[in-house]
This record gives structure tokens, C-alpha cells and sequence, in this order.
């Protein structure tokens, strides 16, 4: 694994432990005037403390709602608390992948590792939100990006953040559903819409801002915003793209390996380049103008390497 800095202060969430909503690490703020439920999740990997530091930053300035219903949420608390600036990557969740496990029968069936007991305590409230933005960083380097899963509606939620303004519609992984593919999201019959916010390389400043900024814009975006309140204001920024995964390139063998080091964010110009061997089979783009989305080097059999995309209108 890459030795990567921490070089941000990790957050103290000792106050924030109790929550006021019924469930730890769980806040929840209602305004008098009607309006959507809207939930900012973090540190759904106990390692990802960018997230962690824009929540703990909102409830110390005392952001609350002009509208509907705000609910801030501390997701794995138990792997947070392992958290150690000296083995940063250690930490991303005790059992399993605590974003891999919000498929309903993982949710109502025995398992009980500790992501899926955090996950069966938190679904409940998250069976009540419109709209989620699940605030992720990342731990090799790639351009910072929004996913939305499938559907049209949280493509739209994503196009409206607008930071990052790269938007990726994805199928997931073949290792588990998501907190954004939970059933009342992944549903495009349904209304409440949900995106994963990549906002850049683990453990930045530039990431925390990034998030920060994101969220701000997502309350404006709801007419959410109290007057006064002190939420992150963007200079001019760039015109949100969108791109679709064309292929999800989950490794099969033993011995997968890249050709050569690739970048998140980088474009393949010619469509069957070829990028990757998985054993003996080749990995090509499938397309001109390939969008490398997430490319993770070290990467064991059954999990994503790398999703391949196609720029859309």
C-alpha cells in the first residue's frame, strides 16, 4: 500500500457519540417549514475522516435547516475509533465493507459483523430520507468525482452539487450493494434520490473543502440555506460533465495487473487499448475516449479494478 500522509487534524467526535435522533452518532435538526428529508452521511469507512471533519465542523457552527428535516450521520464509529494517523489504511472497516452490505437480505438476514450491525441501527432513519449525499475520499490518485448509481434522478441530484463536477453514472460493485443502491434510492419509480461524493485523496484539506462546498451547495440547491449561516461559497467553477460506466472490470484471477500506472480521471483516446491482464485475459476499452474511473492497482479477486466509462450529453 501506498505510504500516504494524514494531513489534516483527525476530528473529535467525542461529543457528537450520543446523537439526538435514537442512534449514536446520528443528528437530526427539523425546521418549521415543511421540506425534504436530507441526510449527510461520513465515514462510512472508518478511515475516510475528510467526511468526519465537514459534519463535526456543521454541528460545532450550529447549521440547521430553513426547510424540512437535516439529519447529519457518523456512520462506522467502531472502525473510526481504530483510527491511527501512523496506519491510516488500516482502519477502513473492522469485518467487512460496511459499503457492501445495503442489500435487504444482508440487512434482515444473520450476518452480524459490525458493519451490518451499524447498518441495521441506521436504517431506520435512512429509510425516511429524500435525498443523500455520502461524502468518500480516496486512497490512490484520481480526479475527484460524483457517483449516482443507475437511475435519472440522482444523476440530477449530482449534476445540481456540481462539485466535483465530474458525474458518473455506475453499476456498483459485483461485491455488494452500497448505501446509494439501497432499495428506496436504486428505485427509479421512487422519489428519494442518493449520490457518493468522492471528493479527492484521502486525508487533504483540499478534500474537506471540497466536500464542504459540495454540501453547501446541495442545502442552497433545496432552498435548505438559513440566511447568515456560515456555509462554504464557491468561486466560478467549471461546467458539470457526465459520463456513463460502460464496463465494470471486477478481477477474476489471482494476478491482475494494469499495463501501466493510470490515473483517475485519465481518457483513453482509442477505443481496445489495451490497459490490463486479469491472468490471461486482456482488458480493453471498449470505446474511444474511455474515462478511467477509480483505477485501484493492488486489488484482490472478487473486487472493482477499475470501471470504464463513456462521456454522455
Amino acid at each position: 500500500m501506498p505510504v500516504v500522509p494524514v494531513n489534516i487534524p483527525v476530528p473529535d467526535l467525542r461529543r457528537w457519540l450520543p446523537g439526538n435522533a435514537g442512534v449514536p452518532g446520528v443528528w437530526s435538526f427539523a425546521a418549521e417549514r415543511p421540506g425534504p428529508h436530507l441526510a449527510i452521511t461520513a465515514i462510512i469507512h472508518g478511515n475516510e475522516i475528510a467526511g468526519a471533519a465537514v459534519l463535526d465542523r456543521w454541528l460545532r457552527q450550529g447549521i440547521r435547516p430553513a426547510r424540512g428535516r437535516l439529519s447529519l450521520a457518523f456512520c462506522n464509529l467502531a472502525a473510526f475509533a481504530r483510527f491511527d494517523p501512523d496506519d491510516p489504511t488500516a482502519s477502513r472497516y473492522l469485518e467487512e465493507d460496511m459499503n457492501r452490505v445495503w442489500d435487504r437480505d444482508t440487512l434482515a438476514g444473520n450476518d452480524r459483523s459490525s458493519e451490518v450491525r451499524r447498518a441495521r441501527e441506521l436504517r431506520p432513519l435512512i429509510d425516511t430520507v429524500d435525498l443523500l449525499a455520502d461524502l468518500h475520499s480516496m486512497l490512490w490518485p484520481s480526479e475527484p468525482l460524483i457517483l449516482t448509481g443507475q437511475t435519472e434522478k440522482a444523476a440530477r441530484l449530482g449534476l445540481a452539487i456540481g462539485v466535483p463536477p465530474t458525474i458518473v453514472a455506475d453499476h456498483g460493485h459485483a461485491g455488494g450493494r452500497r448505501m446509494i443502491d439501497y432499495a428506496r434510492f436504486a428505485d427509479p419509480a421512487t422519489a428519494p434520490a442518493a449520490v457518493l461524493i468522492e471528493a479527492g485523496q484521502h486525508w487533504e484539506p483540499a478534500t474537506v473543502a471540497r466536500m464542504e462546498l459540495g454540501c453547501a451547495r446541495l442545502l442552497r440547491h433545496l432552498d435548505m440555506a438559513l440566511p447568515g449561516q456560515p456555509l462554504a461559497v464557491e468561486d466560478a467553477l467549471p461546467s458539470p460533465r457526465r459520463a456513463r460506466v460502460t464496463q465494470t472490470v471486477t478481477v477474476r484471477s489471482r494476478s491482475f495487473n494494469f499495463l501501466r500506472e493510470f490515473h483517475g480521471g485519465e481518457v483513453i483516446p482509442a477505443r481496445n487499448t489495451l490497459i490490463a491482464l486479469d491472468g490471461e485475459v486482456e482488458i480493453r476499452t471498449p470505446h474511444d475516449n474511455c474515462l478511467l474511473v477509480m483505477p485501484t492497482p493492488i486489488v484482490h479477486r472478487g473486487h472493482t479494478a477499475v470501471r470504464l466509462a463513456q462521456f454522455v450529453d
